[in-house]
């Protein structure tokens, strides 16, 4: 009987291991992410939408990102994908 557990046993483990711990090595290195946000950093939202962080409401689960000169728009701390250095390209818009 125990001959059909170990086989078992060792495939959790490997799935643990080769799943779950990088995970939340990820949703770790995220959180810090999120929580490291200051003003005028430079952010990619989920959605794609580069801006800088104009500004952080005081309970921290909003935020308002500027983008261009006279946009600005809130969005929840969640919608921020990475911060990125000013390194990344700008695009310029091209007339269809």
């Amino acid at each position: 009987m125990w001959g059909m557990f170990v086989p078992m046993i060792i495939v959790v483990g490997l799935f643990y291991f080769l799943m779950v711990v990088p995970q939340r090595k990820e949703q770790a290195k995220r959180d810090a992410l999120i929580k490291g946000l200051k003003k005028n950093d430079r952010v990619v939202t989920i959605g794609g939408m580069i801006g800088h962080v104009a500004n952080i409401s005081s309970d921290g689960k909003e935020i308002t990102l500027k983008f261009g000169d006279n946009v600005r728009i809130p969005f929840r701390r969640s919608a921020i994908h990475e911060v990125v250095g000013e390194d990344l390209p700008q695009t310029e818009a091209k007339p269809l």
